[in-house]
């Protein structure tokens, strides 16, 4: 069904499955997934489009804010939602120019961002809050890379080797180097590693504050984190334009993007066994230029994705929402494709601000 073009002050009012070890999935050696489903098809979008679900996926959209803290949040919603420009308040499909055709994708936000300069060339409801799913371990590594060292000695409690699923395999008691931790994290998405790591900072309750006080430090004021592995709690949101400011920080981290861009790694269970890992973004090995990112799945969230890709000197960034499952990767496939080749051609709709001062 075709949408009903409006007006941009219009707008401005108005699965369990191979390769998925975030939330219900099986053993960490996975790392293919199964084929996406049939592509859909591309068609105009001259500014912005009315929202919506995306078609056949039942899923219910988030109305929680952002936990309260000691950084400066704007006052009111609408101006959590013009964070960025005035456009992004929208809850359609904001794009500017009448250059090559939007790809239609069927998730309920999105975000297509330039990495270097922050230009935001096309989003989808991206203040929208939605369930994170496993993407909210990139803002748990972010928060935890500059605190632990790579050879840190970090103990598993029975908290962490408790989580269902445990991923990783971790035994209570036993010591793992937080570079192991990390790869874990990223590559499989281990749930069991997100608690080890925000616990190394002293406690669970200090390693969350921590998560959250990154987010209002990136100024990415519709985040609430209350699980550092993403896995479903009540009250836990983000938005598909706070994951592209939570990716840039990402960007700047070679640490992170070290670990992220892994293809193969083993992880030591126990003295005497490694289990093997294979990095579940399958856009590192087949998409021209694929750089980064971490997938995400769970019934509610439904398929998340951050992605990065870089061709000829230009950062793209795409995040996704409340996607199809299985979809997650081909749509972001998508919207890159059309991110490098309207890059430049096409009016910014948004911009990712900067991090606040002090760091």
């Amino acid at each position: 069904m075709r949408q009903t073009v409006a007006t941009a002050a219009a707008a401005l009012t108005g699965l369990a499955a191979v390769g998925y070890a975030m939330a219900a999935s099986g053993p960490a050696s996975f790392g293919r997934r199964a084929s996406a489903a049939s592509r859909a098809k591309a068609t105009a979008q001259p500014c912005c489009l009315p929202g919506g679900q995306p078609g056949g996926w039942a899923g219910r959209r988030a109305t929680h804010g952002p936990a309260a803290n000691h950084q400066p949040i704007p006052s009111s919603r609408l101006a959590r939602r013009q964070v960025g420009g005035r456009l992004l308040a929208s809850s359609g499909i904001i794009v500017a120019g009448h250059g090559r055709p939007l790809p239609g994708v069927p998730a309920s936000a999105f975000v297509v961002a330039n990495a270097r300069t922050g230009q935001v060339l096309a989003a989808k409801d991206p203040h929208g809050l939605y369930p994170p799913a496993s993407t909210l371990k990139v803002l748990t590594a972010i928060t935890m890379l500059p605190r632990l060292k790579p050879r840190a000695s970090v103990v598993a409690t029975r908290l962490a080797a408790s989580v269902v699923p445990n991923v990783a395999g971790l035994i209570p008691g036993h010591r793992y180097k937080a570079s192991d931790l990390f790869r874990a994290l990223l590559l499989i998405s281990a749930n069991d590693a997100a608690v080890a790591l925000v616990q190394a900072s002293g406690s669970y309750a200090r390693g969350m504050a921590l998560v959250n006080a990154e987010a209002r430090q990136l100024r990415a004021y519709d985040v609430r984190a209350v699980q550092p592995n993403g896995l479903d709690a009540p009250g836990q949101v983000v938005s598909a334009y706070d994951l592209a400011l939570i990716a840039r920080k990402a960007l700047s981290m070679p640490a992170f993007m070290g670990y992220d861009s892994t293809l193969s790694a083993k992880f030591p269970v126990a003295a005497h066994k490694r289990m093997p890992m294979v990095n579940q973004n399958a856009l590192l090995t087949q998409y021209p230029g694929g750089i980064g990112g971490k997938i995400g799945w769970t019934r509610p969230a439904g398929a998340t994705y951050i992605g990065m890709a870089r061709r000829h000197d230009v950062t793209l960034i795409v995040t996704i929402l409340h996607a199809t499952p299985l979809t997650e990767i081909t749509s972001a496939e998508r919207l890159l494709n059309w991110g490098f080749a309207e890059n430049g051609h096409v009016s910014a709709v948004g911009r990712l601000v900067p991090p606040l001062p002090g760091r």
